[in-house]
Order: structure tokens, then C-alpha cells, then sequence
């Protein structure tokens, strides 16, 4: 990711030409994102068969992925659009989707590292996630093959749980989920 500075707004974001490129503002800063690597993009695909067969079959809301806008302010001086990866919103907050994005925050949203983002993923995006009340964070770190639960709780995010491996486990928000981490791995090998 690479900054441009200047102080965005979400029209300013919406005017950008269709580049193929993938961008994100950070308290009114252009963030530019590298392209996923492809065990980003199986990571992703996994983790969403996972969790929208979850939610559709007990019709807990809706789960959506990348890139998707998650508008969590819109205010002239400090406009912040971020794409995580994945994102849940419960019933009870569908009433933030609308055509041009999610607007507010998201029940949990999920940033799968890749090695150009994990610093901002890991300090950056966290706190703004936390600054805008998003209840649940979970990283995926594909170097160590673990997922790690955030639960906010006084406006700070804490690791609930840091999980890996072949056994069945569930993470917030999530009750009776049975996701096996080590699953969302690929079973082969990717090139350099």
C-alpha cells in the first residue's frame, strides 16, 4: 500500500478513473493496495464458502467480500472507505448496505495479510476499525497459518482467540461455526 497525500473525500474517491487498481482512505489519505497474491485469493475464497454457508443456513445476515467500499465516515474532514477482505453484516445491520457501499460498520470484518499490507492491517486499519465501533476483527496470517479474533471492548480491540490446526473451532461473532483453520489452506504448492 502506498499513500497519497492530500485530503480525500469520498467524492473526490468515487471520481477516480476505473484504473484496475484498488484503493482505500485512511482519515482523508489515498491509500493505494497491490493486487492480491493467489494464496490471498484461495485464503478468501475458502473463509467465504466457510462463512456464508454458516449465515445463509441459520439466515444470521449476510457475508460479503472484497472489494466492497465499508464507508465509515463520510465527513468532509476526515473520510474513511476501507475494503477488508471479508465482511459480515448481522441482520440487524443490513440496513447499512446501500449501492454504493457499506455505510457504517460492519458486525466482523476479516483482513487476510499479504506482505505489502499486514503492518497497516495490524496498526492503521485496526484502529480505525476500532475509532468506528466495528465489534469484530479477525486477521488471517497466511505466513503462520493462524486466524486471530479481535472483540472490541471499551473502544480497544482484545485477541479472544489465535487458532490454527485441524480441530473444529468457533470465533466471534459466531456461535457453532466448526471452522477448521487448517482447511483454508491449499493442499498443494504455489510457486514463487
Amino acid at each position: 500500500m502506498t499513500a497519497r497525500v492530500a485530503h480525500w473525500t469520498y467524492h473526490d474517491y468515487a471520481a477516480l478513473p476505473d484504473d484496475g487498481k484498488r484503493y482505500e482512505i485512511h482519515d482523508g489519505e489515498l491509500w493505494e493496495m497491490a493486487a492480491p497474491s493467489t494464496l490471498h485469493q484461495i485464503l478468501l475464497g475458502r473463509l467465504f464458502r466457510v462463512l456464508d454457508t454458516h449465515v445463509t443456513a441459520r439466515a444470521l445476515g449476510l457475508i460479503m467480500i472484497a472489494p466492497l467500499d465499508v464507508i465509515l465516515s463520510d465527513r468532509p474532514t476526515e473520510t474513511t472507505v476501507l475494503q477488508p477482505d471479508v465482511l459480515f453484516l448481522d441482520n440487524a445491520r443490513l440496513e447499512t448496505m446501500h449501492m454504493r457501499g457499506i455505510e457504517g460498520s460492519p458486525t466482523l470484518v476479516v483482513e487476510i495479510f499479504s506482505p505489502s499490507t499486514a503492518v497497516i492491517d495490524r496498526t492503521r486499519k485496526r484502529g480505525l476499525y476500532a475509532r468506528y465501533g466495528v465489534p469484530n476483527l479477525w486477521f488471517v496470517d497466511p505466513d503462520s497459518r493462524e486466524i486471530e479474533a479481535h472483540v472490541l471492548d471499551a473502544g480497544a480491540y482484545h485477541v479472544v482467540r489465535r487458532v490454527s490446526g485441524p480441530e473444529p473451532v468457533d470465533l466471534p461473532p459466531f456461535v457453532d461455526l466448526g471452522l477448521i483453520p487448517s482447511a483454508l489452506w491449499p493442499e498443494f504448492t504455489i510457486r514463487p
